[in-house]
């Protein structure tokens, strides 16, 4: 009984998707029903995975059924709740945004579920293929989500492009893990990582090879140069709450089963690709600063935007290196968590929010389009500036503390240019973030934007003030809300550390 505690989370999120499928066969249920359902189980999966926060445990359960492919630990429970959390709060920030979309339907939650599934699955993965299954579990989840309005030609052009690359992607890695196989006889981690300690260098060309692809894979994920080509036309194309979800929670997916990778197995070899993500952090960095810059509607600049954001977080992760046995500078990984933590926050509420307001009647897509909002919604546009501030980095906000985190890691690893050049990308996204501030309070509103019917007491409004009290109250950190331990940033970091740790319990 108590292996099968550390499946109940997993389950829950399952059996919602299931019972959502169900509920969406009878047209007596409204897309309110499906909202509150969802969030039920999301509530409920949530639950589980709090209760387990702070204790260091390591877990596989069911051994001859599961044939270890799968690790509960404190590491992928900490990810579980970024997860759960971040599904959670995308579907009360949009409920605004479902309510008005009339394409909405409840196999759309069914299928965001779904997502939720592959996600938490990946991030408890330890082998291979089963981290392969997962990972297309949650993309063609997103991809049916991408675009769920096939009426909208920029939404079936989105899908195609994001499917087709996708797919493409996904054979880079499946090839990746024949290759592997090949040289080790086996896809689990462990087993894989035994064969790195003893393997000769011509025993690891193959290896080296593998791990490159899925390393491509996982880059394509999270839109690092050069695979970020699908990151505009997709944002653009995709409705703006999954967007949200894709910029966001998405993303952590990605990382949970990266790091684990990286600091759990293959430690001693990442050295081998310093020079290829060295170069990967410059463009990605570069161009995403470029692109951001140059849009004028806001969804593309935010996407652009998250562009810089993986830069950020590819930095922590070259600041992790390798020596006689042990992993140095292992505070970088704890730092990776706590930006993870900063980004979901900003991200979702920024696209959330940005949801939120094109709800009106009357659509807000560019620039010009936002002047005077902070007039007509000033709460909307206080928020909305408070998203920005963290995703530019300034102090009192969560981002703040993320990047200063992740910039003093890199520096003491010893890559103090890449850092400048991460340091200066950041300067430059003030201009791009504060450009939109501008617009919201120096400019007068446009007449074609005035929307005199829109509420904003909502479910959505509440779940967005919620997001960026957070964003605040993790920029001020312990010298404000020390009597609030949950917010408190070393807490935050004592749990990061916690999770690390747990992967190294044998």
């Amino acid at each position: 009984m108590n292996q099968f505690l550390y499946l109940i989370p997993a389950l829950t999120v399952l059996i919602g998707a299931m019972v959502l499928m169900f509920m969406s066969m009878y047209k007596r249920f409204v897309v309110k029903d499906f909202i509150i359902v969802s969030s039920i189980f999301l509530f409920i999966a949530l639950g589980f995975t709090v209760a387990d926060l702070g204790n260091s445990y390591s877990n596989q359960p069911y051994e001859h059924f599961l044939n270890n492919v799968l690790t509960f630990d404190s590491f992928s429970n900490f990810f579980n709740i970024l997860l759960i959390a971040g599904t959670l709060l995308t579907l009360l920030i949009g409920e605004h945004y479902f309510l008005h979309r009339s394409y909405f339907k409840g196999e759309f939650f069914c299928i965001l579920l779904f997502a939720l599934f592959g996600m938490m699955l990946l991030a408890h993965s330890n082998e291979l293929i089963t981290a392969y299954i997962a990972l297309e579990i949650a993309s063609f989840s997103v991809y049916i989500m991408v675009g769920y309005n096939s009426n909208d030609s920029k939404r079936v052009e989105a899908i195609f492009k994001y499917l087709v690359l996708g797919s493409f992607i996904g054979a880079f890695y499946l090839l990746g893990a024949v290759l592997i196989y090949g040289a080790t006889m086996s896809t689990n981690l462990a087993e894989i990582s035994a064969f790195i300690a003893n393997a000769n260098s011509d025993e690891m060309i193959l290896v080296y090879i593998g791990l490159t692809l899925i390393l491509f894979t996982f880059l394509f994920k999270i839109a690092a140069f050069p695979f970020q080509s699908w990151v505009l036309d997709v944002y653009r194309g995709a409705p703006m709450i999954i967007t949200a979800y894709m910029a966001s929670t998405f993303k952590i997916a990605i990382f949970s089963f990266f790091l684990r990778a990286i600091l759990d197995y293959f430690a001693p070899i990442i050295d081998f690709w310093d020079t290829i993500i060295m170069v990967i952090i410059i463009l990605t960095l570069v161009f995403g600063t470029w692109l951001a810059i140059t849009q004028e509607i806001i969804k593309r600049m935010l996407a652009a935007s998250s562009i810089v954001h993986t830069g950020y977080l590819l930095l922590a992760f070259i600041a992790l290196s390798y020596k006689d046995g042990e992993i140095l500078n292992i505070d970088s990984a704890y730092a990776i968590m706590f930006y993870l933590i900063a980004y979901l926050l900003s991200a979702l509420g920024a696209f959330g929010l940005a949801s939120h307001i094109i709800s009106e009647t009357n659509v807000r897509v560019t620039y010009d389009d936002f002047k005077g909002l902070a007039k007509e919604r000033p709460f909307l546009a206080a928020m909305m500036t408070i998203f920005l501030f963290s995703l530019a980095g300034i102090p009192s906000t969560i981002g703040f503390i993320g990047k200063f985190y992740v910039f003093t890691e890199a520096i003491n690893a010893g890559y103090t240019s890449l850092t400048v050049l991460a340091i200066f990308a950041t300067i430059v996204s003030v201009y791009y973030y504060f450009k939109l501030i501008a617009m919201m309070y120096f400019y007068p509103t446009k007449s074609a934007c005035i929307s005199v019917e829109f509420n904003d007491k909502r479910v959505s409004t509440y779940a967005i003030a919620f997001v960026a009290i957070l964003t605040v109250l993790g920029g001020i950190g312990s010298a404000i809300v020390f009597f609030i331990p949950a917010m408190n940033i070393d807490t935050l970091i004592d749990l990061a550390q916690l999770s690390v740790q747990s992967l190294f319990i044998k």
